[in-house]
This record gives structure tokens, sequence and C-alpha cells, in this order.
């Protein structure tokens, strides 16, 4: 089994960014139902989803759970080395949070299992 494995029956949002988070849950009525995502109500709408940390030497992927209240980590892995290289030569080598690509999205789906 994956490292992942005990969160497979989470309902992981694979398409949500980091600043789709943002909008959805610290800035209300501010997200005009983008990607079908309906308006956050309370603090019992909740999200999963996972983003790549780039402020280490060594990026990390987080899968990270979020209300209107609070952000948790729930478990962090640093990318594969094949993945951060490619993730590099598309991007650079930028400080800061990122949304997934499909790439990273299919290691973690194996993960998962």
């Amino acid at each position: 089994m994956g490292r992942l494995a005990s969160y497979r029956h989470l309902p992981i949002d694979w398409d949500m960014t980091p600043e789709e988070a943002v909008t959805l849950y610290l800035e209300w009525g501010n997200n005009c139902h983008k990607h079908g995502r309906c308006p956050v109500r309370s603090k019992d709408d909740v999200s999963y989803y996972f983003v790549v940390n780039t402020w280490d030497e060594k990026p990390l992927v987080s899968l990270l759970k979020r209300n209107s209240e609070e952000v948790q980590e729930l478990a962090s892995l640093p990318l594969p080395d094949s993945i951060q290289n490619n993730f590099f030569s598309q991007y650079g080598t930028p400080k800061g949070v990122f949304g997934i690509n499909q790439e990273m999205k299919h290691w973690l789906e194996r993960e998962m299992s």
C-alpha cells in the first residue's frame, strides 16, 4: 500500500489550486461557482486537496483539509526526483505553493491505492 492509503476514502478535489482555495474559503461570495464548486456557507463545508510547496530545499506535496476557519496538513511527501525535475524544467525554480499537475496526480493516486 502507498503512504497515503489511509486517505483514499476522502473526496479529493484534484483540480483545487491554492488560489482557488483562498477565493473559496477566505473570500466568501467571491467565487462565482468556479469549476462547479458551490459557495462556502459554513465551517462544515470542507475541501481536501494537494499542493506543492517549494519553499524548502526539496519540494513537498501536502494533502490539505480546509474549511473557512482553518487549514490542516494531513500528510506531506517529498516529490520523487523525476517528478521534481520535470516540475522545475517546466516552471523554473520558483519559491511558493502551487497546484499539482497531471504527473503528480497520477503518482499521488498510486500512493493512495
